[in-house]
């Protein structure tokens, strides 16, 4: 029996006539379609004439007899193979399964019976063949008609028996790649066979297969039995969450549930759901499916599934509706873990995520604000940043203020004097207290002011809540320092004034950024000069210690040492280190990059930073963690360059950093990714014209600023910094570079080191057997003599020059924490002080990994 006449024989459940003239039907659409397309896959009928002038214009029942008619035509040809992509009957399935498509869902009066008769045509037994998922027939459309019309949520038996079969096939299904739409589906389903007996509820829970379901809807079964029924009415409405944003209507029927349940009571179980999430760990989970009578297994790393990325998704949009603080702090520890990559993958759960920031953004006040400029300067995926850029733009826009003053707004003070905070407990004192970025202490005193060691066992018993509120007010302030220290340390690249009462209010009187920029130095202006001052006491001071009265000035900015003359920022250093100052961040001792001759010869690029191999991971990590935009590259088709970009939007400028692919030894990860790349040159454009500009144009700052970025990058992520890479196989065809960049010339930021260490060395306790010789810091221990590079921190021993390697151990005490240095955050130096320290007692080393080479 040929295909066709197969079809003639399956199809003759329908009259002669309805048969003949739906064929008519499907033939007159391929003849019509194929005059404007070549291909059949997934065809769209909606806009030709055949359905609009015909089928589109039936009655229900005739629709419903032609839906049949199709499912009986796909199934009756439904073989194995169809004879290609090409054949007449691919081609006319296609078009059927594109009718039942239109047909489900365009508006359709779908019965009991109706149901009945589509579903169990699809799944009759006799269709052996029939390996089409539910998704091919469209039946999301179908059952969703149906539950539609459906007024009183009862269902007659007809419609029961054919949802039955419907859920069996559901159950069944073992195709991973629809598993959230089946999942879907299958509750719809349940939800329809449901009987409401004794006014019972169906449970609506978390259904993704992931680690968070069991502790999730361990606690929504937890709550008592009024309240479960508001939140199974939550969660389904939660689980509704799709798209970028909610709508109104969304938050205003979440909000009147909510009403009902309470809001102190949805808040309290949410930040349960919330918690459970942010302590959740990712999984390696195996998937399953079967295709063409194969069966495809593969592993990934799994965090939160698409089902249960919905239903949180939703929770965390009802808690726009809310502003007090411990909900925006739970948000945004959930935005960050949301936001934390898994490798190779991305992201944890980049919709959770990104409905964080929508409620932080659209909470009350501006402490979301707040959360969003510290997430701003810690996320690195560029697609974030921007929708973090775009809310904080917004915000300020609603205010009527800039960008950088929103920020300057939502900076909390937490109620902070001199870096302090007391508060009075039964007969003790709380002190809280700033000691450094991201430090703090809290001490408690007795009536007499004497210290006592431990927290007080009354407060302890009768004071917890208020215990725990102390402690979390230490956490935020901890954090904002380390976010407000990051902040300041990016506004150096731009070109930025306030007005003298704005810095006033907004810096000096206010809690925690007067102890943020009191030990950064600023320009103060008028209308004839400029001077330079430092804060110290409420006074001001000048690099040459002489007072100043800053209320003769009326502008405000940032002082940058590029844009002062060398003997200026000496000054300034030179003031820092007798006072013992310690900033914030690199200011007078940042690093200073002015253009060379060689740059004005090439005139529009520089190839300063040119010519390193970087391991690519860490260095795209850091150059988006610089704001830069960068992306990795691969073994694929456009695989080979890249640019990273710095906006410099003030200055309309952006900076590109060239790189390129380093294809040796098919150097590359199991996903394809390169290991390592080249550098090349740095340029800038113009943002306006968008041409490229002659190095000569670019003003100082961030000319300056982007080669020190670019410099870090080097610095950092160079393979000629890690101690092991060499003997670890690196690449052969590479080892000389590994060599020269050790033990070569040094780059800015050594140099810098080199000027710091020049004056430090001789205060310490290991002054008289340590030196500075050229590019190195030289130890002479008591069984050596060691070279340190001031650049990469690598050893060589003398006489022979033998390398040394030693990983730092970063879980041991740091050595040099004692040790006063002028700013924070130079990871190498304090590297270079440790092994100056551990060296020149190598006699009392007992590490045997550092004992066998200097003893070989």
């Amino acid at each position: 029996m040929g295909i066709f006449d197969k079809l003639k024989a399956v199809i003759n459940g329908s009259t002669s006539a309805d048969s003949e003239k739906f064929d008519t039907i499907i033939k007159q659409t391929h003849k019509e379609y194929i005059l404007i397309e070549k291909y059949f896959y997934d065809p769209a009928i909606n806009n030709l004439n055949v359905y609009k002038d015909v089928a589109a214009n039936w009655g229900d029942n005739e629709k419903i007899d032609f839906a049949v008619y199709c499912i009986k035509r796909i199934c009756a040809t439904a073989t194995a193979r169809w004879g290609g992509a090409h054949s007449r009957a691919y081609e006319e399935n296609q078009l059927c399964f594109a009718y039942l498509k239109q047909l489900f869902r365009s508006k359709l009066t779908v019965r009991g019976s109706d149901l009945y008769r589509i579903l169990t045509t699809i799944y009759d037994s006799n269709h052996k063949d029939n390996t089409f998922t539910f998704q091919d027939w469209s039946l999301t459309y179908l059952i969703n008609q149906f539950t539609k019309q459906l007024k009183d949520k009862t269902i007659d038996e007809e419609a029961r028996k054919g949802l039955l079969v419907l859920k069996e096939k559901l159950e069944k299904n073992n195709k991973t790649y629809l598993e959230k739409e089946n999942t879907k589906l299958l509750e719809k389903v349940e939800e329809l066979l449901f009987e409401n007996k004794e006014g019972s509820i169906r449970p609506v829970l978390f259904l993704g297969s992931d680690n968070l379901t069991p502790p999730a809807n361990a606690i929504l079964e937890s709550q008592p039995d009024a309240e479960k029924r508001l939140w199974y009415e939550l969660i389904a409405k939660a689980q509704k969450a799709t798209g970028g944003k909610p709508s109104k209507k969304y938050i205003s029927e979440s909000k009147d549930i909510i009403i009902l349940l309470g809001a102190e009571k949805f808040k309290k179980t949410a930040h349960q759901l919330f918690v459970t999430l942010i302590d959740l760990k990712e999984t390696i989970v195996e998937h399953r499916s079967t295709y063409n009578n194969r069966e495809y297994v593969y592993a990934e790393i799994e965090f939160l599934s698409g089902l249960n990325t919905e239903a949180m998704k939703g929770l965390v949009w009802m808690c726009s509706l809310f502003h007090d603080q411990q909900t925006i702090q739970t948000i945004s520890r959930l935005a960050d873990r949301c936001f934390k990559k898994i490798p190779q993958k991305g992201p944890a759960s980049a919709g959770v995520g990104n409905a964080c920031l929508y409620t932080l953004a659209n909470s009350k006040g501006l402490d979301g604000i707040s959360q969003l400029s510290r997430l701003r300067l810690k996320i690195k995926q560029n697609n974030t940043l921007k929708i973090i850029e775009n809310y904080i733009q917004e915000a300020a826009a609603k205010h009527g203020v800039t960008t950088h003053e929103i920020e300057d707004l939502a900076v909390d003070d937490f109620k902070l004097k001199e870096g302090k905070r007391l508060w009075s407990i039964e007969n003790f004192t709380a002190v809280l207290e700033i000691t450094g970025i991201g430090k703090s202490t809290l001490s408690w005193l007795k009536e007499d002011g004497k210290e006592q060691k431990s927290v007080p066992a009354a407060v302890k018993e009768k004071h917890f809540a208020t215990l725990k509120k102390i402690k979390d007010i230490q956490k935020q302030i901890d954090q904002a320092t380390a976010t407000q220290r990051d902040r300041f340390d990016r506004m150096l690249r731009s070109n930025r004034e306030i007005k003298l009462e704005y810095f006033k209010e907004r810096y000096v009187n206010h809690g925690l950024l007067d102890w943020i920029t009191a030990n950064i130095i600023f320009n103060f202006i008028n209308e004839d000069t400029a001077v330079q001052a430092i804060r110290v006491k409420d006074k001001w001071f000048t690099a040459d210690e002489e007072e100043i009265n800053i209320d003769h000035y009326t502008r405000v900015s940032l002082w940058h040492p590029a844009a002062s003359s060398t003997a200026a920022v000496k000054q300034w250093r030179d003031y820092l280190i007798s006072n013992t100052i310690l900033q914030p961040f690199k200011q007078a001792f940042r690093e200073i990059y002015l253009l060379t001759e060689a740059e004005i010869n090439t005139r529009t690029y520089s190839n300063r930073m040119a010519s390193h191999i970087l391991k690519q991971h860490q260095y795209v990590t850091l150059a988006k963690g610089r704001n830069w935009t960068a992306r990795l590259i691969g073994s694929w088709d456009g695989g080979d360059q890249d640019t990273a970009c710095l906006a410099l939007p003030e200055y309309n400028l952006r900076a590109e950093y060239w790189v390129n692919s380093l294809n040796a030894d098919d150097a590359f990860n199991d996903t394809g990714i390169w290991n390592y790349v080249t550098t090349d040159q740095i340029r800038f454009m113009n943002t306006q014209t968008n041409e490229l500009i002659e190095l000569i144009d670019v003003p100082a700052v961030p000319f300056s600023e982007t080669l020190r970025d670019v410099d870090l990058f080097v610095g950092v992520a160079s393979v000629g910094n890690d101690p092991t890479w060499q003997d670890s196989g690196g690449l052969p065809a590479y080892r000389d570079y590994w060599q020269s960049y050790s033990f070569g010339d040094l780059s800015e930021v050594a140099k810098n080191r080199k000027e710091i260490l020049t004056g430090l060395i001789p205060r310490l306790k290991i002054a008289g057997v340590t030196t500075i010789q050229d590019k190195f810091v030289v130890v002479k221990g008591k069984l050596r003599t060691y070279k340190i590079h001031i650049g990469s921190t690598n050893i060589l021993m003398e006489p022979n020059d033998q390398y040394l390697c030693i990983v730092p151990d970063r879980s041991k005490k740091d050595t040099t924490e004692n040790v006063y240095l002028p700013f924070e955050g130079d990871n190498g130096l304090s590297v270079i002080l440790s092994k100056a320290f551990l060296l020149a007692a190598d006699d009392k080393i007992t590490d045997s990994t550092i004992t066998s080479q200097i003893n070989r």
